[in-house]
This record gives C-alpha cells, sequence and structure tokens, in this order.
C-alpha cells in the first residue's frame, strides 16, 4: 500500500466511517491502464472519493489512482488502488512480484498503525488466497485496538492488466460492523467491479 493509502486508512478509521472529501464524478471512471470501470455505485457501494497519485499535489505516477466506496447499510469502507509501482505486474495472485508488493504493503501498514498509537496488532501468520467471482487475491485480515474499539482490514492483491489491483474493506466494532458484513459487501463489490 502506498503511504498515501496507508495515511488515508487510518485517518478513516480514527474518524469513524468515511464522510466524502470530494464528490464523486459525475460519469463513471475508467482506469486507463485496467479498464475498470470505477462507477458512481459498484455492487451495491457508492463511490465518495477519488485520488490521482499521478497528478499534482502528488506527483506519483507509478501509484495510479485510489477510489474509495461507501457500502451500505453498514457504512464500511472499500478502497481500492490500481497502480503499476514503476514495473509490469504479472497477471494473478502467486506471482513473486505480486507476493512481494503484498508482504511490502502489509508491513507498511502494520508500522503505521503501531506508529499511530494503536495496539495489540494482530494477523494470521501467513497470508492466504481469496476468490471473488472469477478474480484470486492473496488476502489477510488484520486488526488493532483504539481507544475506541477493535478494528479490523481485510487486504487484498493481485496483478491484473499489468497492474497492482489492491482492495481493502475496513470495520469496526464500535460501529457495530462484522466481518461477515465486510464479507458480503467484498463478495457484491469485486465480482461487479472485475466482470
Amino acid at each position: 500500500m502506498s503511504r498515501i493509502g496507508v495515511a488515508a486508512l487510518a485517518l478513516a478509521i480514527a474518524c469513524g466511517a468515511a464522510q466524502a472529501q470530494t464528490p464523486p464524478p459525475a460519469t463513471p471512471s475508467v482506469d486507463p491502464g485496467t479498464k475498470l470501470n470505477f462507477g458512481a455505485t459498484v455492487g451495491g457501494a457508492n463511490l465518495e472519493r477519488t485520488v490521482n497519485h499521478a497528478g499534482p499535489p502528488l506527483n506519483q505516477p507509478d501509484q495510479g489512482a485510489s477510489y474509495y466506496y461507501l457500502a451500505t447499510p453498514k457504512r464500511l469502507v472499500i478502497a481500492v488502488q490500481v497502480y503499476d509501482g514503476g514495473r509490469r505486474v504479472p497477471q494473478g495472485s502467486t506471482s513473486p512480484i505480486v507476493t512481494a508488493e503484498f508482504s511490502n504493503e502489509l508491513t507498511s501498514m502494520e508500522q503505521l498503525i503501531k506508529g499511530n498509537g494503536y495496539t495489540n496488532f494482530e494477523r494470521p501468520p501467513v497470508p492466504s488466497s481469496c476468490t471473488y467471482g472469477a478474480t484470486t487475491f492473496r488476502c489477510i485480515t488484520y486488526g488493532a485496538t483504539s481507544p475506541t474499539g477493535r478494528l479490523y482490514s481485510k487486504l487484498l492483491l493481485t496483478g491484473y492488466q499489468g497492474h497492482f489491483v489492491k482492495i481493502r474493506v475496513d470495520w469496526s466494532q464500535s460501529h457495530q460492523q462484522s466481518s461477515a458484513e465486510a464479507e458480503a459487501a467484498l463478495q457484491a463489490f469485486i465480482p461487479a467491479l472485475m466482470h
């Protein structure tokens, strides 16, 4: 995950459910590299905002773009980042490039969470594979404790059309959100996005 994406997650979790910071585009946005269509609504989730990492002020073209969706009725945040990291990414979830990127993302997330004062960071010792529709991802669920309760994220990464596609869903005990609800949101969202 880019440090920008990590910071956005920490801010979203710290502030509760994500609030729209910029209005969603009036027309669907198609990612030029993957041709994925990030419409105003995907799989029942509504586009809240987008971040173009390539343009000002970030100027990080290898970090692509991020799309933030809110799945109702539980207001679960689903974040998608499409980027190439400055290289061509092999298709699927098992290549050494995807495996290394996943490990880097998880390490960055853990450091950021701990650095922001969250405690009791927990995750399984090894990631697993998760399949949604026809797409398989490397995936892992992790959690940490904040002053308002236990927070969780499920991180997914795969190679698609020469790019990384990273998806993360966040949920919180203090918002009465559950892992089952997060999984249901992903089951609706990912096949609709990657059809």
